[in-house]
């Protein structure tokens, strides 16, 4: 079923309050914007919560293997939306744990950038936007979850969040990260997008029967078979798909552990 539009104002208040409260209590923040749809509602989010300014910078930790189309969607509207852009790169794969395989290796590099980035700036708080519906790991994640020295997630050191009452002191020489959008669905941000009229990347619609559901690496990211060439058709798509969101991301198709693996580590 199609997301109402109560349900979508209830999810963009409590998203907007989540973003004050981080600004509120947290010293030095940044957004993680990864080009995608969900970053992209983040930052359209954040632009209502500070009426039509976000005043912190956004962080797009930069593998430099992007889809052409990221890269000219992140030109444009950083402008447009006025953004505090700061575009950090990750190391090479060779620096990166070789025990894991291919594809998490690969994505294993955002994670050594997003470390050489919170060193360089000092953040005590980073926004991400990851939802709890999109992998099991993530399921398990807090609104504001404390993170280690190293960036690492321990799982089994998660705050309890009863009533909306967030932890959001940052560990002893660490950070939290902070998810507005934990609670949100795929379908729920699609029928933002299509309500707000948010841009979007041209890949996530159907061309010769196929488009992208979640955009990552070129060269470890895939197209899925569809036929949606509107957001109206996506939403009747996921309707009565099975075919789970990431099934495009090689690294979802890897050893059982890799994922898991990777999130404590200190993967978005």
């Amino acid at each position: 079923m199609q997301p109402g539009i109560d349900h979508l104002d209830a999810l963009e208040a409590q998203s907007i309050y989540i973003f004050r409260e981080a600004f509120a209590r947290l010293k030095k923040l940044a957004l993680l914007w990864s080009l995608g749809k969900d970053s992209n509602v983040m930052i359209w989010l954040a632009r209502k919560a500070f009426f039509g300014r976000v005043p912190f910078p956004a962080l797009h930790v930069d593998t430099e293997k992007k889809f052409p189309e990221m890269y000219a969607f992140r030109e444009r509207y950083s402008k447009e939306w006025n953004l505090d852009l700061k575009v950090d790169y990750c190391p090479p794969v060779e620096a990166v744990d070789p025990t894991l395989p291919p594809a998490a290796r690969s994505a294993a590099r955002k994670t050594e950038g997003l470390k050489l980035a919170l060193n360089k700036y000092g953040f005590d708080g980073l926004i991400a936007g990851i939802r709890r519906d999109e992998e099991a790991t993530r399921a398990k994640e807090r609104v504001f979850s404390p993170r280690g020295s190293e960036g690492g997630w321990d799982v089994r050191d998660q705050p309890p969040e009863f009533w909306d009452q967030f932890n959001a002191s940052p560990p002893p020489g660490a950070h939290l990260r902070i998810h507005p959008i934990l609670q949100w669905t795929e379908a729920d941000i699609w029928a933002y997008t299509k309500r707000e009229n948010i841009p979007i990347i041209p890949l996530y619609l159907a061309k010769d029967g196929k488009r992208y559901r979640s955009l990552g690496d070129s060269d470890i990211t895939f197209p899925v078979a569809s036929t949606a060439t509107t957001i109206d058709e996506i939403l009747i798509e996921l309707d009565s798909t099975k075919i789970p969101e990431r099934a495009g991301r090689a690294l979802d198709h890897e050893t059982e552990d890799a994922f898991e693996r990777l999130r404590v580590a200190g993967y978005l």
